[in-house]
């Protein structure tokens, strides 16, 4: 009768696709080359139930950090995973997949073993005869894999005859039973043995006793015993079948030892030790060969008894704020892949943001993608807002309106249930706006909450809607040496730039910097350009003046441009300290420095002319908000310098000299020269 194996099934743990899936995205990318990966399987321990050759979530994997194989960091040791080598071909398309030439990988493997076998490997490592594959296709993003398993056998031709197969107490006697089961125990139980899964059995005939030793003692158990097996930990629970690696395990006997007569030894557990009445001894006869060529090969895994792959989803087992977060990874991580493969991803999920102004740009800023995000707004929801303002809906409005920053906050857990985001409902404190001495202690607390919002976020988002209310966060911004991006629309244009470093950054920072890269001199800020102090802008202003009267393709344009500055310095080397580029800087301005390529200073744009600029602009000595003069003043005087910018128009411009710069500039006259009559005059 010709000898029958029980196929050997497999077990994908789930964890092991999310940490693949991690691999394939943060390192390997495109790359589909052969990953080494390694199974686990353990003998059979139900009377009912065989044992599985299993993929563990990170234990089957390669680490992510290095380049070692699976293999070399398995921990050896544990009686219940012994490990086997094996090799993953992920593709990276699903009709790649279905043209893979199974045959030729199942062939390439089964290779593998055979010459494991005849350089002796196979004797060194008997986990070698085991060795399986897998091929699979990861569909990222719906979170769905395709895989099949094979574990190559090589057919012996022709093949083995069983002559009987028992239960090993049948076939024992109760003293040599029990050895056995002794001996087993000993080698389960020793951590050097215990996941070691082929190995000899040995019973002498004077007393009966068992003694367990590696296979490559094979010709020091040539002795006065009078029986010799080949055992094995068998991952099959059927009484009348061997498991699957005895299949190789026979290969491997015939080829070194030219043995026609094998008895053989299936090794099987009841609660963690030796079962007799489970285990199973049989002999099989095997026809000698001369042929050295490798034999063929079988071994791929059935699906429900048809040749066809496994497939899981994920999806519906995962957290759904997890599977969130999963999916807006992925675009990121895939830029990495072909364009992007130095992008800083870390930097861009963990930056925090600081939105002033939770309008119609404070909500087109807030939905491209930014993770931790603060809004600062002191208006209400109104009925013309949803339309506009991406955000808020017809329920926001309803009654007396909700305040923009909660509703902006609710609104953005809706749409991302892992972004962190608060709201501060507060006004922003302004130049030109005289407040009373009952309001200073009012006042002069929001500017506390507001240096102290700036201080705890990495990049301030300037998106109000007058320009007054831009001076104090440009002013803490430079104090602070905080990145501050901001943006302005008109009915037509829109005007989009970043701030430079603070003035008094220089000299600490810039010293390990290298010059030559940051020069000396700052970008200037949103009010370097000014030849006047901000002013109250609001007041005797008609409707259309009062309210956001923008093309509708404004907002979208210049909120998608601040955050590409913002992720320009994040990307950058010299960060806040980047230079200026524009379109025409010569080989595409910081392109070998960034990989985003220029990083301009200003952006501004028209739709009516459909055109676009970049400009550059240095800091201002006379500004009246990032100058070293206004810096220096705020942080000697503090409060009673913030009282004197709001309460007195003239007085940032008398302490940073443009009022005398206005008033040379008001004296200055031209004098011509009246040389008399001029010869070469032609009279009209």
């Amino acid at each position: 009768m010709i000898l029958q194996f029980a196929p050997l099934n497999s077990s994908v743990d789930e964890g092991f696709w999310h940490s693949f899936s991690s691999l394939k995205l943060d390192k390997l990318g495109i790359d589909d080359s052969p990953i080494s990966i390694t199974g686990f399987y353990a003998p059979c321990s139900h009377p009912q139930v065989s044992n599985h050759l299993t993929l563990l979530s990170s234990e089957s994997l390669p680490s992510s950090s290095d380049e070692q194989s699976s293999t070399e960091n398995t921990i050896h040791g544990n009686r219940n995973k012994c490990p086997v080598p094996g090799t993953l071909y992920n593709t990276n398309t699903v009709e790649s997949f279905t043209k893979l030439d199974k045959q030729s990988l199942l062939k390439s493997e089964a290779n593998k073993i055979w010459e494991d076998i005849q350089s002796g490997k196979a004797l060194e490592d008997c986990a070698l005869l085991s060795r399986f594959l897998v091929i699979s296709f990861a569909d990222l993003k719906k979170w769905s894999f395709r895989y099949w398993f094979a574990f190559p056998a090589l057919v012996l031709d022709p093949p083995a005859s069983l002559v009987e197969l028992k239960p090993a107490s049948e076939y024992f006697t109760s003293e040599e039973a029990e050895s056995v089961s002794a001996a087993c125990n000993e080698w389960r139980d020793s951590s050097l043995t215990t996941d070691v899964p082929f190995f000899l059995v040995s019973v002498s005939s004077d007393d009966s006793k068992a003694t367990i030793t590696p296979l490559k003692d094979w010709e020091a158990c040539q002795g006065d015993h009078h029986k010799l097996l080949f055992g094995f930990y068998d991952p099959c629970h059927l009484p009348s079948n061997p498991g699957w690696p005895l299949r190789n395990y026979l290969a491997l006997i015939r080829s070194k030892w030219n043995l026609e007569t094998v008895w053989f030894f299936c090794y099987r557990e009841s609660r963690g030790f030796a079962d007799m009445s489970l285990s199973l001894v049989g002999q099989a006869s095997i026809t000698l060969s001369s042929d050295s060529s490798v034999p063929n090969s079988v071994g791929w895994e059935l699906n429900k008894g048809k040749r066809a792959p496994r497939s899981i989803s994920l999806a519906n087992s995962m957290d759904p704020t997890r599977l969130a977060v999963s999916a807006c990874d992925l675009n990121l991580k895939l830029m990495r892949w072909r364009a992007l493969p130095s992008l800083d991803l870390n930097v861009l999920s963990s930056v925090k943001c600081l939105l002033l102004g939770a309008g119609t740009l404070g909500c087109q800023v807030a939905r491209l993608g930014i993770r931790n995000i603060t809004f600062v707004d002191y208006g209400k929801v109104a009925m013309s807002n949803p339309v506009r303002q991406s955000l808020y809906t017809f329920e926001d409005c309803v009654g007396r309106g909700e305040f923009k920053a909660v509703a902006a906050v609710k609104s953005l857990k809706q749409i991302f249930p892992a972004v962190e985001s608060s709201g501060v409902v507060m006004a922003i404190p302004m130049p030109g706006h005289p407040i009373s001495s009952q309001e200073e202690e009012s006042v002069l607390g929001d500017c506390k909450r507001l240096r102290d919002l700036i201080e705890s976020h990495d990049a301030v988002f300037l998106l109000t809607d007058t320009r007054e209310s831009r001076w104090l966060p440009s002013l803490l911004c430079a104090n602070a040496n905080k990145i501050a991006i901001n943006a302005a629309l008109g009915f037509d244009s829109y005007m989009v730039m970043r701030h430079g470093a603070g003035p008094n950054s220089l000299s600490d920072d810039m010293q390990n910097l290298d010059i030559n890269k940051t020069g000396r001199q700052r970008l200037g800020c949103y009010f370097c350009n000014d030849v006047v102090a901000p002013q109250d802008s609001m007041t005797d202003r008609t409707l259309d003046q009062q309210c956001t009267v923008t093309r509708p393709g404004l907002a979208p344009i210049a909120g998608a441009l601040a955050v590409e500055l913002l992720v320009g310095v994040l990307q950058h080397p010299l960060g806040i300290y980047a230079k200026g580029d524009n379109s025409s800087s010569s080989n595409g301005g910081n392109s070998d420095e960034s990989p985003l390529g220029i990083l301009p200073h200003q952006i501004r744009g028209s739709v009516s002319q459909f055109s676009q600029i970049t400009l550059l602009g240095q800091a201002s000595n006379s500004c009246t908000a990032c100058s070293e003069t206004v810096v220096s003043e705020y942080r000697e005087k503090g409060n009673s310098f913030i009282l004197e910018a709001i309460n007195h128009p003239t007085y940032l411009e008398d302490l940073t000299g443009l009022t005398e710069l206005k008033k040379a500039a008001n004296s200055f006259s031209l004098d011509w020269e009246d040389d008399g009559d001029d010869d070469e005059a032609v009279d009209m």
